[in-house]
């Protein structure tokens, strides 16, 4: 790999997780009564968003969509079987309880990821182009179901009401 291709690389995972955590101070702020400053942590968060895109798409790192859900499938296969495993074990090792949680709960549904890109990699094989259902996620563990969100998450065990919708 070039180093052009290696700073591609770099910048768009400092992109990404800084759109990402510019998010979470929004909700932060957001709670603690600064509106203003939600809404600039919001609109760096999208201007992340942009350079990150942009940085991946230069890099070659996209295609197709039965190309790029093929990547997604190999992704979240090796979260859920190679990453997350050691990362549960030295949490508990470590005796931190949160790490071991949010670990654990992103490891499942890692795998329910996994089934869900291969459910539509097998509709775009098929060419299959019916728009399909909602899909709902949990706020609290991230667990991803389509169509309905149930009453209560069966990862984390959360309500209803803390499914978002996403369209």
């Amino acid at each position: 790999m070039g180093q052009t291709q290696q700073n591609l690389k770099e910048a768009f995972a400092g992109e990404s997780q800084a759109s990402q955590k510019y998010l979470v101070f929004a909700s932060i702020a957001e709670t603690e009564g600064y509106p203003a400053a939600a809404r600039l942590f919001r609109a760096a968060a999208e201007a992340e968003r942009v350079h990150a895109a942009k940085h991946l798409e230069a890099s070659g790192e996209t295609g197709s969509t039965a190309q790029n859900l093929k990547k997604a499938i190999s992704g979240e296969n090796y979260e859920f079987t190679e990453m997350y495993p050691p990362f549960i074990t030295q949490a508990k090792v470590e005796g931190h309880t949160a790490a071991e949680l949010s670990f654990s709960r992103a490891n499942a549904v890692e795998q329910i990821h996994h089934g869900l890109f291969q459910r539509a990699l097998a509709e775009v094989e098929s060419e299959d182009r019916n728009p399909g259902a909602p899909y709902y996620v949990c706020q609290v563990c991230g667990h991803t179901v389509m169509g309905q969100a149930p009453d209560k998450c069966p990862t984390c065990s959360a309500p209803h009401e803390r499914f978002k919708r996403v369209d």
